[in-house]
């Protein structure tokens, strides 16, 4: 039986040469039997070149702990330009060494991922209270085009997508990485959703959550780190779109994604 599967890694992952290098080896084994569906971020490159440029980036947190970028109309084309551009053609770089047929695509391109433009933005200030900002080129994910990865897929193309949307104007809005990876997911019904950081998988007081299902993940949502409640968020919205497994694991072992899928890391369900 061939699964499907959605992987996405962080800008951390694809600045490292070896690491990627890495990943993209074990994309080439795993697609040898499943369908595989690549999302990336690269955050952390995109503010580097920002600042380079002469833009310098804001970041803001919400009241439920999200720690996000502040995208104003330039800094939303100097994403678009190194997200869509530099990061996503990397990464197809490094699968086609890997022996792997793949396509960069962002979810601009045929209109792939459709998001709603946030008016406003609720935040947390400097002095600890609320405050309510103009939300700027932000989106949240509202479709996907799966007949389009479908198609890919069908002619055994891995298909890289770049976290960035089109809004109902026709303008280009930043999205997150780990959230759209959990819409492509829902959208291509999924067997399995990977989630690659730099740690073995969800940390509590120092030790590896193993296992989880919905309600507990929810309930951990207080208890970790602006760095991985979006990957819990997105394990949530995954799961409730009819994702059978998530599993939030490290990205910096020989085969990180072989390895995830045989338990290694913190694996999500909606039972136990």
């Amino acid at each position: 039986m061939t699964l499907v599967i959605v992987v996405k890694f962080g800008g951390d992952l694809v600045a490292n040469k070896e690491v990627l290098e890495k990943l993209a080896q074990d994309i080439a084994e795993v697609s040898g039997k499943d369908k595989v569906v690549v999302v990336h971020g690269g955050g952390d490159i995109v503010t580097a070149i920002a600042e380079k440029l002469g833009k310098p980036q804001v970041f803001i947190t919400s009241p439920d702990g999200f720690r996000s970028r502040y995208t104003d109309k330039e800094t939303a084309e100097i994403y678009m330009m190194v997200m869509a551009g530099r990061i996503n053609k990397e990464v197809v770089v490094s699968l086609l060494k890997a022996g792997v047929k793949a396509v960069g695509i962002s979810g601009v391109d045929g209109a792939l991922l459709k998001a709603e433009r946030k008016k406003k933005l609720i935040i947390i200030d400097e002095r600890g209270r609320k405050r309510a900002i103009e939300g700027g080129y932000t989106g949240r994910i509202i479709d996907v085009d799966a007949d389009l990865l479908d198609a890919l897929l069908g002619k055994g193309i891995i298909p890289v997508v770049a976290p960035v949307a089109i809004g109902d104007e026709n303008e280009v809005l930043n999205v997150d990485g780990d959230r759209a990876a959990a819409h492509v997911a829902r959208a291509l019904k999924a067997n399995t959703l990977v989630l690659l950081t730099d740690v073995e998988g969800v940390m509590i007081n120092d030790k590896l959550v193993e296992k989880m299902d919905l309600s507990r993940t929810r309930s951990m949502l207080k208890r970790v780190g602006a760095g991985m409640i979006t990957k819990l968020y997105a394990a949530i919205e995954a799961l409730e779109g009819g994702v059978e497994k998530v599993v939030i694991a490290s990205g910096l072992k020989d085969k990180p994604i072989t390895s995830a899928l045989m338990g290694k890391g913190t694996v999500i369900t909606v039972g136990t």
